[in-house]
């Protein structure tokens, strides 16, 4: 029986393996595993467990003398010992053993000049399916050569026992950077596998001059390209399939000198309240091929309803960029961006839905990272909570945020591009921003009309907030006339902003001028 090199892992004596497989061959095996149903347009569907968000506590990193300098450490970027991680792999791959094993061998980072190799090792097939329809694909010829850089095992099935291998539960994330491995076991949210590879990009390719962003990405008719960024749930996905516009990518890219360019080959969107009027090129893509997580489904006629969030509130889908109708298959722009949206959503109603930021303020709201946690994106979740994450991906970098925002600052000067800010949460009626409202503002932004428009200085804030758009209401631009009682405008603008000051702080590497253009308290 061919291996493909699995020794090298450890892992001997499987009962199977299979390596590449197609899209209907990993669906049939996972069909016939039990790990899954088909729904009636065809897509693959699967319940994760109690795991239906990433666990973000229960990542680690090992702590080697190659990379102890390198990384900021603290409590988003954990140690954990060579010996520990080497006993929990070893583990890992003895439970592997005797089963059948899932190989996909794939590249992450579209443009060549920066493409890594990845080999994706499974114990599921529906795992196997998902990851080969999120990284980038190999030709016949590029598998035949193929040689990875980074090795991910993914073992749902082992569970960890905290009080032996020291770790939090059950699950563990754990990554090796001077190994070039990472060991996913006890959860099934194939989330996990995606942003250990996002995780990895974000260590090697500062190094190389290239900007890793947590951002969608896509392009306008006449080549220029944008970028957005935010949390999952802020709307990257959502407001980067535009049916006028190229997408690039919906979650993970990188800013070199010359392009922007996507790490991967598919995307993952959230699957909650999805319909064809409001998001019609995610609900189209939800066919054969897709693995679909935790999305209630009628057991007799298997239509899905998006609205039933009894199984997870982070439900969610993963298909090939390809089931985009209007996506840039190359996964590189030909021009570096002109505009750059940060993407919030704030709970406490008192920003802007759009502002613009001067340099000084882009590097400010950018380390600040602002937004509100979405119920169900982690465990323990349940309801919008505001919170900062450094960078709007703080979960993922393991370097110290002023590398980041340093090539943020160089690469926006260097592109002269235009920065704003997006809420896409709520305002003074404790409703939601409408959807269409939202990406009339961001078109406007895209197409230069924002310009056009009369701006005034939000008084908090600092930032610039036009007055008009055409096709969004203008008592909703200025986020004081949407509330009634001014005194409890006002006082939501002050904690805010006090929570804005304080968390900055910790930013000690910032510059005076960056440090003044923050709120004033």
């Amino acid at each position: 029986m061919e291996t493909y090199g699995l020794e090298k892992m450890g892992i001997i004596n499987a009962k199977a393996v299979y390596r590449n497989l197609t899209p209907a061959q990993l669906t049939e095996h996972a069909l016939r595993r039990g790990e899954g149903t088909l729904s009636n347009t065809g897509a693959l569907v699967v319940k994760t467990g109690k795991y239906t968000g990433r666990s973000a506590n229960d990542k680690f990193i090992v702590d080697t003398p190659s990379v102890h300098d390198d990384i900021a450490w603290g409590k988003v970027n954990r140690p954990i010992d060579k010996a520990r991680y080497e006993a929990i792999k070893a583990k890992v791959v003895a439970y592997l053993q005797g089963k059948e094993v899932f190989i996909f061998d794939g590249f992450a980072g579209a443009d060549p000049k920066y493409t890594k190799a990845f080999r994706i090792i499974n114990e599921l097939a529906s795992q196997n399916l998902f990851i080969h329809q999120l990284l980038r694909r190999p030709s016949a010829e590029q598998l035949a050569a193929f040689k990875e850089d980074y090795t991910i095992i993914a073992a749902p099935g082992f569970k960890c026992i905290p009080e032996i291998d020291g770790t939090r539960s059950e699950a563990a994330i754990l990554v090796d950077y001077e190994a070039h491995e990472v060991v996913i076991c006890g959860t099934q949210y194939a989330g996990e596998i995606k942003k250990s590879v996002f995780s990895v990009m974000n260590f090697v390719l500062p190094k190389m001059g290239v900007f890793p962003m947590h951002c969608s990405a896509n392009i306008g008719k006449n080549g220029d390209s944008a970028v957005f960024f935010g949390l999952s749930g802020t709307g990257k996905t959502t407001l980067s399939a535009d049916p006028n516009r190229m997408l690039i990518g919906d979650d993970e890219h990188g800013w070199a000198d010359d392009s922007v360019f996507n790490f991967e080959g598919g995307c993952y969107a959230k699957c909650i309240n999805l319909s064809p009027e409001g998001e019609p090129e995610i609900y189209n893509a939800i066919k054969f091929g897709s693995l679909v997580e935790n999305v209630v489904m009628d057991p007799e006629t298997r239509e899905f309803d998006f609205d039933d969030d009894s199984l997870a509130v982070n439900s969610r889908v993963g298909y090939p960029v390809e089931y985009i109708p209007n996506a840039e298959l190359s996964g590189m722009s030909p021009s570096v961006p002109k505009t750059v949206i940060f993407l919030t959503a704030d709970a406490y109603g008192v920003l802007p839905p759009i502002s613009k930021l001067n340099k000084n303020q882009a590097m400010y709201y950018f380390v600040s990272g602002f937004t509100s946690k979405v119920a169900g994106t982690e465990i323990g979740i349940t309801e919008p909570v505001p919170t900062f994450s450094t960078c709007f991906g703080e979960p993922f970098l393991p370097l110290d945020p002023s590398v980041y925002a340093g090539m943020l600052a160089d690469k926006v000067e260097k592109s002269g591009a235009n920065v704003y800010l997006v809420n896409t949460g709520w305002n003074g009626t404790g409703k939601r921003m409408k959807l269409s409202y939202t990406r009339a503002m961001v078109t406007a932004a895209l197409t230069g009309e924002i310009e056009k428009s009369q701006f005034v200085t939000d008084p908090v804030f600092g930032v610039q907030v036009p007055t008009s758009i055409e096709g969004v209401p203008s008592e909703l631009l200025i986020p004081e006339n949407t509330w009634e009682d001014k005194a409890a405008y006002k006082a939501s603008c002050k904690k805010l902003a006090d929570s804005f000051v304080e968390n900055f702080k910790k930013y000690t590497h910032m510059s005076d001028e960056v440090v003044a253009a923050g709120p004033k308290a």
